[in-house]
């Protein structure tokens, strides 16, 4: 009878929860995914339901397990990854939330944002935090729910109430939740509050004062791979025998999970959005750029890589839109087909700021456009269009990484969903100049999860065994003519300037 042991990942996503079950030699052996019910209240306003993500994420552990027939007893460790500054308020007592999830994407906070920005914070909180003032972070939605529902206030002044990401949520229920479940976040999910200081790594008494937030409600800032454990899984049919010991935000696990472990290294995930992050190792690397500086990870107490960012609200999202809005595809399979029906974008561009512009441009008013329209644009054309607007978006982040960061970037690596459309893969090695690599496994963020949670229980020994195990599946190469890489840059730039400052005050 084998004893083998495997490590499980939880891959909490914007769309929905994935768990994954990997062995040594990093191979995938079972996974389960489960859609969440996307809300929106009102323009602008994006929510989930927290106790629907932790039902399903209960479902899906068990299932993949099934699949697999392996008994919760053959995990070493459980590794969390998520979507992350989505944010969760909830009474400690109850477990339940007091308010549904307040999404990443939601602008809801962009009045808090102005404010901050008029009574001139931005300097304060670029230099402790790394970010810039915007809707898309932890704080500012904090703040709303605190200022806005009736009692958050007085309950979270009593201590009654518990903030976290949905890394936290998920941690503080699988341990036990109202039953001393553990209350923690690590260094690169605390990194995207706007409330944690880069250098010490604590949570920031000055920005805590400037949100008005009380430091009780804020989970401990852990490591991102634990030797000491979160805790353990805590269910009416296992308990105290599995630790929970790995924690990244998504696009820090898939960083991980690419094994970009050196100074220098990039990857780019496409997924709902897209996110380029390189690594600056233990160097806090301030952009002018419009990036943002972040955590990378941590490993064990004293050790933690730095990364630039550029985080891109509207990515994969884009091709949801067009199957699910204009029903010009029936499923996302079909973008490549009818993208290679042209030969070209025939001279129209697309902008996909739904929800504003993130990096580098930070604009919460720019909106949706579509320009260069003829009688001779088809449905051909405006799929290419997004696609390119996908591998546009990260060329402008590519852009100015390079720049604040002074490294010219050889190569990049590319995981997510999207990056399994070889057309949208070529394109951006096209727009970049440089070699794109994709690697065999495609799950680079649960396979992120799992390496930290695996390291801190000796599964795994070191970054150099990690490396050992990356193998690459394809790599594309540019082959466009430079004359007309440059123009399509030229228009565009030209269309998102069009797009910008829709909104007026």
């Amino acid at each position: 009878m084998t004893t083998e042991k495997y490590i499980g990942a939880i891959d909490q996503g914007t769309t929905g929860t994935r768990f994954m079950i990997f062995d040594n030699a990093s191979n995938l052996l079972s996974s389960s995914y489960k859609e969440h019910k996307q809300i929106f209240p009102k323009p602008g306003y994006v929510e989930h339901d927290p106790l629907e993500i932790w039902r399903n994420t209960d479902y899906v552990i068990r299932e993949a397990l099934n699949k697999a027939k392996i008994p919760f007893k053959r995990l070493n460790a459980i590794g969390i990854t998520n979507q992350r500054e989505t944010t969760i308020v909830w009474n400690k007592k109850t477990g339940k939330p007091i308010h549904n999830a307040i999404v990443w994407q939601c602008t809801r906070t962009a009045n808090i944002c102005e404010k901050l920005k008029n009574e001139n914070y931005e300097a304060l909180i670029k230099e402790k935090t790394g970010l810039v003032i915007a809707t898309y972070f932890s704080g500012p939605k904090i703040a709303w729910i605190l200022n806005n529902l009736p009692d958050a206030r007085v309950l979270a002044n009593k201590g009654e109430i518990l903030f976290g990401n949905i890394d936290s949520w998920i941690i503080w229920n699988i341990t036990g939740g109202k039953n001393h479940g553990t209350h923690v976040t690590d260094v690169s999910n605390a990194s995207r509050t706007m409330l944690m200081n880069l250098k010490t790594l604590k949570w920031d008494d000055d920005l805590l004062e400037v949100f008005k937030i009380p430091i009780d409600i804020l989970p401990e800032i852990r490591p991102s791979s634990d030797p000491e454990f979160y805790g353990y899984m805590n269910f009416s049919d296992v308990k105290d025998t599995i630790p929970v010991a790995g924690d990244l935000g998504d696009q820090q696990a898939a960083l991980f999970g690419q094994t970009c472990f050196d100074v220098g290294n990039a990857k780019n995930t496409y997924g709902t959005g897209n996110f380029l992050l390189m690594n600056t190792g233990n160097k806090i690397v301030e952009s002018k750029s419009g990036l943002i500086t972040t955590v990378a990870y941590g490993i064990g107490k004293n050790s933690v890589n730095y990364a630039l960012e550029g985080s891109i609200a509207i990515g994969g999202a884009a091709i949801q839109w067009l199957r699910d809005q204009l029903k010009i595809i029936s499923s996302a399979s079909e973008s490549e087909d009818l993208a290679l029906s042209v030969p070209d974008n025939g001279g129209v561009y697309f902008v996909p700021a739904f929800v504003g512009l993130f990096s580098p441009y930070w604009d919460a008013t720019a909106r949706g456009t579509i320009v260069g329209l003829t009688r001779g644009s088809n449905r051909g054309h405006i799929m290419r269009a997004v696609l390119e607007s996908i591998a546009f978006q990260s060329y402008d982040v590519f852009e100015v990484m390079e720049k604040d960061s002074r490294i010219k970037l050889k190569s990049l690596r590319v995981d997510g969903g999207a990056s399994k459309n070889n057309l949208l893969m070529q394109i951006q090695a096209d727009l970049l100049n440089i070699e794109c690599i994709r690697p065999k496994t495609e799950e680079t963020t649960a396979l992120g999860a799992a390496y930290a949670a695996g390291l801190a229980t000796g599964y795994w020994n070191t970054l150099k065994e990690l490396k050992e195990k990356w193998e690459i599946d394809y790599i594309f190469t540019p082959k466009l003519d430079n004359k007309i890489r440059l123009k399509m840059i030229h228009y565009w730039k030209k269309a998102v300037s069009k797009s910008r400052g829709w909104l007026e005050p």
